[in-house]
Parts: structure tokens; sequence; C-alpha cells
């Protein structure tokens, strides 16, 4: 099972990923984007959200 993480140093804060799957991502108050439900939408639309990513910052990772 792969499921969404964000490298913290790379989020720019842009709020692209909550934008597109709110029930995945959210902000925090530093204002950085964070996973706070890996299997909160479709992996389409979570792969939309990565993909939309400026500084690529979203990645999938293999979960055991």
């Amino acid at each position: 099972m792969r499921v969404p993480k964000i490298d913290k140093e790379k989020c720019i804060g842009c709020g692209t990923c909550p934008l597109l799957c709110p029930n995945v991502f959210r902000m925090t108050d530093e204002n950085k984007a964070e996973v706070t439900n890996e299997a909160g939408d479709s992996e389409e639309n979570i792969q939309a959200a990565i993909d939309s990513c400026p500084t690529a910052a979203i990645f999938w990772e293999e979960k055991a």
C-alpha cells in the first residue's frame, strides 16, 4: 500500500494540496502542508495534488 507524504523542507505553503484534497491534506500553523488522512481520497485525486505541487514536496511512500 502506498500513502502520500510531504517533505516539509520543500513545502512552500502554497495551499494547493488541501484545496484539491481537503480530506487528505491541511495547512499547519507554520504554513506548511501535512497529511491528516492518508486514505481520505482516491489515489487519482491524491496524484493530482502530487502533480500540482510546485516544489514536488508530495510523494508516495510504500507502507507495509
